[in-house]
């Protein structure tokens, strides 16, 4: 499991998207969540997923790789796609089987949903994929300082996304070796009625619960050990610097968002 799960991973290398600052790559982020609903027709979905095809391609990670980590969240898309296909009775009837009907909207609203759904994903994979945990935390946190002004606690915010992210491995490594302690005492997580697969994951879930929270309370204990009080009067070790790389990625963000304004039915 832990070979396969990708979010919250990072993998180092030495690409562009590895080299641009945190705060660039948040920004890109965030504006791509927002741009991606201009798109409305066939042209601008299609620049849209060449798009992210090339930023897979500058990141230099496998294809193959990203499919085989995401692999629940594609099949959550593809549950997306048939949802809509088959519950949206908007336009022609184009498709019939029986008493299913496939309609031209629905057939439509399911490819664009799915298409929008996957190409989120991605590009967020993309980003913790190519940026460590504490740089990304340390952008978050630079991105959100003027928010210090009105007392908002932008540094123990920033320090929980971090011990997040830094936890989903460790969780996920944790939830595979309790699931292979249960297997090996007969439980059947894959197989049998589907009421006793949901019964049988109250067993895994009691002792991961109790194993995250002893974690966590470890964790606290440690930290107030060796004298943690908050981001008031703490320094950087690591600095952040705005270079050129990171305002050609502003750039293209924007173009981006001109074409899809541009090429809108």
């Amino acid at each position: 499991m832990m070979e396969k799960m990708i979010f919250g991973r990072y993998i180092p290398g030495d690409s562009v998207l590895h080299r641009l600052d945190p705060r660039s790559k948040l920004l890109f982020v965030f504006g791509f969540i927002l741009i991606v609903f201009l798109a409305n027709n066939v042209i601008t979905y299609s620049l849209l997923v060449g798009f992210v095809l090339m930023l897979i391609l500058i990141s230099k990670m496998n294809i193959s790789f990203l499919m085989n980590g995401l692999k629940p969240v594609i099949i959550l898309i593809v549950f997306t796609f048939f949802l809509q296909l088959f519950f949206n009775k908007e336009g022609a009837v184009i498709f019939s089987i029986g008493k299913v009907h496939i309609h031209e909207e629905g057939l439509r609203m399911a490819i664009f949903i799915s298409t929008r759904f996957f190409l989120l994903v991605f590009v967020t994979t993309l980003m913790t994929l190519t940026t460590t945990p504490i740089t990304l935390t340390d952008g978050l946190e630079s991105l959100m300082k003027p928010l210090n002004r009105f007392n908002f606690p932008v540094h123990e915010l920033a320090l929980m996304m971090s011990i997040s992210l830094r936890f989903i491995p460790t969780l996920m490594d944790e939830t595979d070796k309790i699931m292979k302690a249960q297997m090996a005492r007969g439980v059947e997580f894959s197989s049998g009625p589907i009421k006793d697969r949901i019964k049988a994951i109250v067993p895994l879930l009691i002792p991961l619960f109790v194993s995250s929270f002893k974690r966590a309370e470890e964790l606290a204990t440690a930290m107030e050990a060796r004298g943690y009080r908050g981001g008031e009067g703490r320094t950087k070790y690591r600095l952040l610097e705005w270079e050129g790389r990171d305002t050609g990625a502003a750039v293209v963000f924007l173009v981006l968002m001109a074409l899809l304004i541009w090429l809108r039915s």
